[in-house]
């Protein structure tokens, strides 16, 4: 007897409905055909243990699995739980003949529960762009697929409760997500609010711009300064996520398995990984790609920590996902791509000591070892970092003060307002949101300068020796600061803040 039912497999954040024929026919044996990798050919050990330990039993026959389309590679065991269904449905341990209107999906253990899967949301959006009637999956993925609506998602624990369900037994009802009501479930409090920094008003100030234009940020410092925890408090300031947004980025969590039992993301990510981490780490990739660390911050923050002590060839990679907002990803038989739109915020001392703009401290460091220490951040690299900024300790007496600092809700109010601004100047645009996006012919439309502000640009591209594109990051910072002030023109004052802006471009810096 031959049956189909349906699984599905993920590349890059989409997903391919997979067609599952069961044969069953005279003889002895299990042959899997399609391009499974080990993981799937290892179901059969599973399914068996699994039927027996609920009563049911792997049919003595010759049984043949086919993974259609077959010259498309599948990789995980997902797909236990849709092989067991349709195992005996084609052997009438089942009598239905609705199987065939759901996507399942789910890792079987050997008592026959379940396991978690990877990108159930996306799985989710083909299963009904494709009319699918419902959706099985382990329970702990029911709330992230239950996020799209006119789609019946079944949470289930076991093995038994699907077989109960396509036998008209048991009472397993869908999983039901009030996706707005999600989304809209916010925080009154962040987790870290600016309130707490003591001092340092030179910096939020940079963070404030930072996070009114999207654009990237390094802070330099010696160590205690204070940088991680004014980047831990980025997030508390960058505007709401809209619902694409958050759709977005739940499905790359997802795709990464990252959810675990949470339904939409409605908080910006923030990431921050270690400085031994891969280039494969960070952009994404693997024998069966999956998405980095550039990629699970899509909409939101990577923090890179000490980016010296970052592999300079880790960080060259980069600087693609930097411009281009996504990174592909090419393999010999298919190729991905990943969403990598998100705010760069990197840290580091510095000098190898820490202490070279410290003058409190001794200098330990020699020219030479300064020298060697920058030249591990590439110039392309931080022509791509639109601003750079100094970050000194915080005095004693600051430190001691009783009374907090502006807290985040009032600042993130005046960011989103210089954010409505940004939308509706690029309004007309489907790929331009803020100013850090901005191209080199929208630079030339929306920031015009009267002579003053061209002749003090110029100067300073000219002492400082500045490139072309550190020339646009000039202008787009400007742009924002204006946009802060409720400024149709970008004046004189706009442009000498974002010059000041460029710390790394000085002499006695990068030499």
């Amino acid at each position: 007897m031959l049956v189909k039912v349906y699984g599905s497999a993920v590349f890059g954040v989409e997903a391919t409905t997979i067609t599952i024929e069961v044969n069953m026919d005279k003889g002895i044996g299990y042959h899997l055909v399609g391009l499974p990798d080990n993981a799937i050919k290892e179901s059969s050990y599973r399914i068996a243990a699994a039927l027996k330990n609920n009563g049911y039993s792997m049919p003595g026959k010759k049984i043949t699995i086919n993974m259609a389309p077959a010259d498309l590679r599948k990789e995980g065991s997902a797909y236990d739980l849709t092989f067991a269904i349709g195992i005996l449905v084609a052997s009438g341990q089942i009598k239905s003949t609705e199987t065939d209107k759901y996507i399942i999906m789910g890792e079987l253990s050997l008592d026959g529960s379940l396991q978690p899967i990877k990108g159930a949301l996306p799985i989710s959006i083909k299963a009904k762009e494709e009319g699918f009637k419902g959706f099985f999956l382990p329970i702990q993925n029911a709330a992230e697929a239950a996020i799209v609506s006119d789609l019946d998602v079944y949470g289930v624990e076991n093995v038994q409760q699907v077989i109960d369900f396509f036998e008209g037994k048991g009472d397993l009802k869908p999983t039901i997500v009030d996706t707005r009501a999600e989304f809209y479930k916010t925080l009154d409090f962040p987790e870290f609010d600016f309130s707490d920094v003591r001092g340092q008003e030179s910096i939020k100030r940079c963070m404030e711009i930072a996070a009114a234009g999207g654009h990237n940020i390094i802070l330099i410092g010696p160590p205690g300064a204070g940088k991680t925890m004014l980047a831990k408090r980025l997030p508390s300031i960058l505007p709401p996520m809209t619902l694409r947004e958050a759709l977005e980025t739940t499905k790359i969590h997802s795709v990464a398995g990252k959810l675990k039992e949470v339904g939409l993301m409605n908080q910006r990510p923030f990431r921050s990984p270690h400085h031994t981490a891969s280039s494969v780490a960070l952009v994404g990739g693997g024998s069966y790609p999956q998405p980095g660390e550039i990629s699970m911050a899509h909409n939101g923050v990577l923090f890179l920590d000490e980016l010296p002590e970052f592999k300079r060839d880790v960080l060259e990679v980069m600087r693609q996902p930097l411009e281009d907002r996504e990174v592909t990803i090419s393999r010999a038989k298919f190729t991905v791509t990943y969403p990598s739109s998100f705010m760069l915020v990197a840290s580091m001392n510095p000098s190898p000591s820490g202490f070279f703009n410290d003058p409190g401290a001794p200098q330990t460091s020699s020219p030479h070892e300064m020298q060697r220490y920058l030249s591990k951040i590439s110039g392309p690299l931080l022509d791509r970092i639109d601003i750079h900024i100094e970050v000194t300790p915080v005095p004693f007496e600051k430190l001691t003060e009783e009374q907090k600092g502006e807290s985040s809700v009032d600042i993130r109010n005046r960011v989103i307002k210089a954010r409505d601004v940004q939308t509706k100047r690029f309004e007309i645009s489907d790929s331009i949101h803020y100013n850090a996006q901005m191209s080199s012919r929208q630079i030339r439309e929306f920031c015009v300068l009267d002579e003053k502000s061209k002749n003090l640009l110029k100067t300073a591209m000219e002492r400082l020796n500045l490139s072309a594109r550190a020339y646009d990051r000039i202008l787009k910072v400007s742009r924002t600061i204006a946009d802060l002030e409720a400024s149709a023109d970008i004046i004189s004052s706009h442009i000498a803040e974002a010059i000041q802006y460029r710390s790394l471009d000085r002499d006695g810096w990068l030499g």
